[in-house]
């Protein structure tokens, strides 16, 4: 038996089950501490990138959009997925869904906080920034649940407060809001855009596309 916190989890053999247009579910064999063998199911999934945009005036953009696997509208950032090929950047990818879920840009850019959606199951990871210096764009193009999405303003105490109440439940909304007022409360550094992202997904995208 190996030194609690010293154990390599090799993986023995893998097996994809499903292949997706935006997941996989994938079946490892990890070999365990003591030598035995367990099986973990992996969802293999694009990363992400959110957009905390903050306005002269400190308040942030946030988008009311429907979501189907709950069945309600929900408060979120602007965000969407890494989807744009192998040669886009998250930065590239963050000012384009600023554009086309709020209709801004922005002058200035920093890493809010980077976030591992859900690590018991699946390899998503979102990377939050930071936007400032904002202006507006002409209106997007929007089909589908974007169709009938909607930008709210709210301030930083508000979203906050909103994040508390059980109003915002979108997790990295969550968290980025929550991230965004302990960096203004500590005037913490906050990283630059070419900072590296550690736990960037690679598999789901390395993928041969069907």
């Amino acid at each position: 038996m190996s030194t609690p916190g010293s154990h390599e989890f090799e993986v023995s053999a893998s097996e994809t089950v499903y292949s997706g247009a935006i997941l996989a579910l994938r079946l490892d064999e990890v070999v365990m501490p003591g030598g035995r063998s367990a099986q973990r199911e992996v969802v293999e999934h694009h990363g992400a990138v959110a957009v905390v945009a903050r306005d002269d005036d400190g308040r942030i953009a946030m988008v009311r959009q429907y979501r189907h696997p709950v069945g309600r509208r929900l408060l979120e950032l602007p965000a969407g997925l890494l989807d744009g090929g192998p040669a886009e950047q998250p930065l590239d990818a963050a000012k384009r869904e600023l554009a086309e879920e709020a209709d801004l840009a922005a002058d200035r850019w920093s890493v809010l906080v980077d976030l591992v959606s859900s690590p018991g199951f699946t390899d998503e990871s979102v990377r939050v920034y930071l936007a400032q210096g904002l202006h507006d764009l002409p209106t997007a193009d929007r089909e589908h649940e974007e169709a009938d999405l909607v930008v709210e303003w709210l301030s930083l105490a508000e979203a906050v407060s909103l994040s508390l109440s059980g109003e915002i439940v979108n997790a990295t909304a969550v968290a980025s809001v929550l991230a965004a007022a302990a960096a203004d409360s500590t005037a913490a550094s906050l990283r630059g855009t070419d900072e590296s992202w550690t736990d960037e997904p690679t598999a789901f995208a390395a993928r041969p596309r069907r």
